[in-house]
């Protein structure tokens, strides 16, 4: 009886909180006008700096994130924390440098900017790649990767007594209908909103965690309390407390100079000209809201090591769980996490943290779901002749058409990327063939204005000739038999293709281009931002200090 009352709590807690979250967005959202683009696809330009900074948050915030980093954690030690501590200092770019200019010229897609100073051509290579990308690869894994960690975390298998592919094929299709909903009638506002209520929980809840683990730590110790079990993680192995990888260090460590260098130009893709990211910041009422939002978020993914390392971590000390994770063989790095939380969450609040999981795996997939809708309505099918006579109401209802048909196939094929080995590594590998073109194309209409027009096919083919090489020859640390770390590729390739679009800025003989106010928002930047940064700075140069030889991994 006690099993079925617990069970009962867990449900009601989580239908709860997941239905608020839904009553809170329509009703924020009742009376937007989603019939005109800007309306739907941007929300009117309306979003205020707290929600674009939880809805910043929580579109990066994945399932796979959530398992990914913590067992990175549980495999190496604190150096996983770049991906988190380090974005703050790509936020401060977008900040400063891209959401001025972009606000400026009224942009509504990254490959519409690129139409702007390059061409049509340019446009339409980039977003069809991009919309494939998203559409056919990054929803179903979204689906997949979420499915999964709802399945191991809370047994939904033997919960309902089903095999597990059925329990991951029903939970893809429960995943994919809520946040198709957000995603195909709600809007980016919809998205933006549920995303911010999201956040507010995953924060509360994440942040419990790894307090309630250090007392269960404690307690299987032979300690009391919060404090012992902080003792005895930092005192049983110091090394697992060093954010400073070897330079030569093998995946998925994160190696130290790529902290300032590869990761750095890897994250300014993804904050700063990454579609589903940058949309949510091109949406604010004005400047002096965007900005609070980018640097918000700075802040809030400083604190993501507390929910995102830190519990890995603790899951390596834990002996309770140590034979439930060893069990798992050459996936026991994806069950670290999994098996902490069944083990240390208290059956009261685990239906809280069931909603708050869920809101994160919706998050991502509405987050993609709605920008690919997006870029193909305005990027693809507007540069028809037939979609240039379409009219804004049209527009929209063809988005809402290709976002059903694409959330479709995604719960289609979500199941499936079970028995396709590999396909997250792939697609994370797949990112990078497109990533630094795009960065260097942007750059191109900010900073290089004489630039020919075919200067980023001619960035693409060479960044995607010498990455695909690297890929396949797979090169080692020099005397050793692994290889080298990915991103030390992004190190060499990025300023390597800065220079090429220099000279041909140089030889261009294009007219300058200009970057034009279309007056789409208040441009006035926010008063406090540079305090606020500096304050963002000095915390990340903190817990960098912290979690050094200097500090509490001597």
């Amino acid at each position: 009886m006690s099993f079925f009352s617990s069970l009962a709590w867990i449900i009601i807690t989580f239908l709860f909180f997941t239905a608020m979250v839904a009553v809170v967005s329509s009703l924020k959202t009742k009376e937007d006008n989603l019939d005109t683009a800007e309306g739907y696809f941007l929300a009117s330009r309306s979003l205020p700096g707290v929600v674009i900074a939880g809805s910043l948050l929580l579109t990066n915030l994945s399932a796979e994130q959530l398992v990914g980093l913590n067992g990175q954690s549980w495999a190496t030690n604190m150096s996983p924390i770049g991906w988190e501590v380090g974005s703050i200092f790509t936020l401060l770019i977008l900040a400063y440098y891209f959401l001025p200019r972009y606000l400026k010229m009224g942009t509504t897609t990254i490959p519409a900017l690129m139409e702007e100073r390059f061409g049509k051509s340019t446009k339409l290579v980039f977003s069809t790649i991009i919309v494939i990308m998203y559409s056919i690869l990054n929803l179903p894994v979204i689906l997949y990767s979420g499915a999964v960690v709802f399945e191991r975390i809370f047994d939904i298998s033997g919960m309902i007594g089903c095999s597990k592919f059925a329990a991951v094929a029903g939970l893809c299709v429960v995943i994919g209908i809520v946040g198709g909903c957000y995603a195909i009638f709600g809007g980016l506002k919809a998205v933006a909103v549920s995303d911010t209520i999201n956040g507010i929980g995953l924060l509360i809840a994440g942040v419990l965690i790894p307090f309630i683990a250090l007392s269960v730590l404690a307690k299987e110790t032979g300690g009391s309390g919060i404090i012992d079990g902080w003792k005895y993680m930092v005192e049983a192995d110091s090394a697992k407390m060093n954010a400073w990888s070897d330079w030569n260090s093998a995946e998925p460590n994160l190696p130290w100079p790529l902290i300032f260098t590869g990761m750095l130009f890897n994250n300014i893709y993804w904050w700063c000209c990454n579609q589903s990211f940058v949309q949510r910041a091109l949406a604010a009422k004005s400047l002096k809201e965007g900005q609070k939002g980018a640097i918000f978020c700075g802040f809030l993914k400083c604190a993501g090591p507390l929910y995102l390392i830190i519990p890995g971590i603790i899951a390596y000390h834990l002996p309770s769980i140590q034979e439930t994770i060893k069990s798992a063989g050459d996936s026991a790095i994806d069950f670290a996490y999994p098996a902490l939380i069944s083990a240390v969450v208290p059956k009261p609040i685990m239906g809280f943290f069931a909603a708050v999981l869920f809101g994160a795996i919706l998050s991502s997939f509405n987050s993609v779901l709605n920008s690919a809708s997006t870029m193909f309505t305005l990027d693809i099918f507007r540069s028809t002749e037939l979609g240039k006579r379409t009219s804004d109401e049209k527009c929209v209802r063809i988005a809402k058409y290709y976002g059903t048909i694409a959330g479709i196939v995604a719960i289609c094929i979500g199941p499936f990327v079970m028995y396709a080995n590999g396909i997250t590594t792939f697609l994370n590998s797949m990112s990078q063939f497109v990533s630094l073109p795009i960065v260097c194309t942007i750059l191109g209409v900010f900073m290089f204005r004489k630039a020919p027009k075919y200067s980023p096919m001619l960035i693409t083919v060479f960044h995607v000739i010498v990455y695909g090489a690297f890929m396949l020859i797979k090169p080692c640390y020099p005397g050793t038999t692994e290889p080298v770390h990915y991103l030390y590729a992004m190190a060499v390739l990025f300023p390597i293709e800065l220079i090429i679009m220099f000279i041909l800025n140089k030889i261009g003989k294009e007219p300058e281009y200009e970057v034009k106010d279309v007056g789409a928002v208040d441009l006035t930047p926010w008063k406090y931002r540079h305090v606020v940064s500096i304050v963002g700075i000095i915390i990340a140069v903190i817990i960098y200090f912290v979690f050094s030889p200097m500090g509490i991994a001597k």
